[in-house]
């Protein structure tokens, strides 16, 4: 059997759960592109792959994790959100662990507006705040797609023209 086959067959399947994950939040999206990445770099006897591609692949993943709590507090304080409604959508963004996939969406939503009720607004800011933090998932998500298409672009490059 073609070892490049075998390659492929690893490799890639990880690849397109992780860009279908960047769209739905039941998968960890840019960290299956990685995971990909890795396994291609671990059986790939020519090494096309460095040590150095797979660290800033690695730190592209990483931006993707840390967009998501940034820009959902951005989109908290773009909607008139209060600290608290930007802390608690950010903080909101761990309920995927409790609630699965719906807690990505649900999490920062419910944080958001309970955070602005905490700290004192009408429940019409709240839930302006909650509007806020959904449009930073789209934002988020949108991102998501980004870095993985670059990070699956340039993998391509580098093992076809290594």
């Amino acid at each position: 059997m073609d070892h490049s086959i075998l390659l492929y067959g690893l490799s890639m399947p990880l690849m397109i759960a992780g860009l279908a994950g960047s769209v739905f939040p039941a998968l960890p999206g840019v960290a299956l592109v990685w995971a990909g990445m890795f396994v291609y770099y671990l059986l790939d006897p020519a090494n096309h792959l460095s040590i150095t591609f797979l660290v800033i692949q690695g730190l592209m993943a990483a931006s993707s994790y840390i967009a998501d709590y940034l820009i959902t507090m951005w989109g908290v304080k773009k909607f008139g959100g209060s600290r608290a409604a930007a802390i608690g959508a950010a903080l909101g963004s761990l309920a995927v662990f409790v609630m699965g996939p719906i807690g990505i969406i649900a999490g920062p939503l419910a944080g958001a507006i309970i955070g602005d009720l905490f700290a004192g607004n009408a429940i019409k800011q709240a839930l302006k705040s909650g509007a806020g933090s959904f449009v930073g998932f789209l934002f988020t998500m949108t991102y998501r797609l980004i870095v993985c298409g670059i990070m699956i672009s340039w993998f391509i490059v580098r093992i076809m023209f290594a």
